[in-house]
């Protein structure tokens, strides 16, 4: 943390996580409590959003990795950062006119961005980092990111919107400056005559094909991309479960998103100390089980939720209720057991991997998440235009959870 080598690259992904969340939490708790109100039309326009910020993802993950890998990581970063501060402004126009689509448009830019931002932040770290480092700068970076979310997230559902204009504005400004400081990370030699395909669709084919063929790269990225699939859902149902299933008010969705984001970077740090720094795969199967057991408690929690039509609680009222305990408690289980699970996998993708390819290896990572993210919020708002209840969500959620820790089981099998 007290080095160069690390310390600029932590702060700029920081403050990337934080503005995507700051404003994101912004625009939701703005048409959710104030422009629409109507409970199908806030459980679709959640679903729309999540699907909007991931598809980029899916679209330009293989350009991104091709670019990551054949030119300076850093000064791509910068170039990125730039942007930020441009789509903020367009994002700080939407809100200050309550225009939905052109909030929708910065939002989906905020997904490119982060798109091309995504393969640099982990394949970076094998370059500035000793072999025995990468898997504790893994867990930090996942650790910053979700504490991050936990900021942005209470920031945006807490600031009034005609205020979060400035702010979100003023952080990209900032991200661009510690960005400045991250150190050179030119090409690998092997990658220097790389000819980038700028074909979306070819190259997207090509970079998945090529490392979904090698069994355990395989078995990492599916592992992966079914726990990004369970949090897209959960993270899109949480504004509208709870106000239309716990008649709640945004202070507590705010408070739920915030619980979810430290639990997460708690359970990266905590792997990574019980894992001692080597990289394994062999605490993720039993941990998603552990997530999938939290899930199916949370649904019975709430499943039997009473609450009155007419007023919605605030966080005080909500921690009052001894009912809330439980919700928090299952809350956290399953953020801690996340982050348990997927942070060795991350690390596990950038260390058996040679280091000119490890952007394209995390960039085919990203479209198969991607991919499993959009068919997950596609398939919900499906669920819930044929009258599926937000809590029965959860019950997809848990079934997901025993296919991830299936996968993850048979990598630790495979490389352990």
């Amino acid at each position: 943390m007290k080095q160069r080598r690390f310390l600029p690259l932590f702060a700029t992904q920081f403050l990337n996580a934080f503005n995507d969340n700051f404003y994101k939490m912004a625009m939701v708790i703005l048409v959710t409590f104030t422009i629409y109100k109507d409970p199908e039309t806030e459980a679709w326009f959640n679903a729309l959003a999540g699907g909007l910020f991931i598809l980029p993802f899916f679209l330009f993950s293989a350009l991104a990795g091709q670019l990551a890998d054949s030119t300076d990581k850093t000064r791509m970063i910068r170039i990125i950062k730039s942007a930020e501060i441009l789509i903020m402004i367009v994002g700080g126009a939407g809100i200050w006119l309550h225009n939905v689509p052109l909030m929708l448009l910065a939002l989906f830019s905020m997904g490119m961005h982060s798109t091309f931002f995504g393969p640099i932040k982990y394949a970076i770290l094998p370059q500035h980092l000793h072999e025995d480092e990468v898997l504790a700068g893994t867990g930090w970076v996942e650790a910053g990111t979700y504490i991050a979310i936990l900021g942005g997230t209470i920031v945006g559902g807490l600031t009034p919107p005609h205020i979060a204009i400035g702010g979100i504005i003023a952080v990209a400004v900032i991200g661009r400056l510690t960005a400045r400081f991250v150190p050179a990370a030119p090409p690998e030699e092997e990658a220097q005559g790389l000819v980038i395909d700028h074909n979306v669709f070819r190259s997207s084919w090509q970079i998945v094909s090529s490392t979904m063929h090698i069994p355990r790269l395989f078995l990492a990225i599916v592992s992966i991309s079914f726990f990004w699939a369970i949090g897209a859902i959960l993270a899109a149902q949480f504004p509208p479960l709870v106000k239309n299933a716990l008649g709640a008010d945004n202070t507590v969705a705010t408070m739920f998103t915030a619980i979810f984001s430290v639990g997460v970077a708690i359970g990266s740090i905590v792997v990574n100390r019980l894992l001692k720094g080597h990289v394994s795969a062999r605490y993720s199967p039993g941990s998603v089980i552990v997530m999938g057991v939290f899930v199916v408690d949370l649904w019975l929690s709430v499943r039997g939720w009473k609450h009155a039509d007419n007023t919605l609680m605030a966080w005080r009222e909500f921690l009052a209720l001894r009912a809330g305990d439980r919700i928090i408690l299952d809350l956290f289980g399953i953020a801690i057991a996340g982050g348990m699970f997927v942070v060795p996998l991350y690390a596990f993708l950038t260390t058996t991997v040679a280091k000119s390819q490890t952007a394209r290896t995390i960039a085919a990572n990203n479209i198969v998440n991607s991919g499993f993210m959009v068919a997950a919020t596609l398939i919900l708002s499906l669920l819930i235009g044929m009258g599926l209840t937000i809590d029965d969500t959860l019950l997809m959620v848990a079934a997901m959870c025993l296919v991830s820790a299936w996968l993850a089981w048979k990598l630790h099998k495979a490389c352990d």
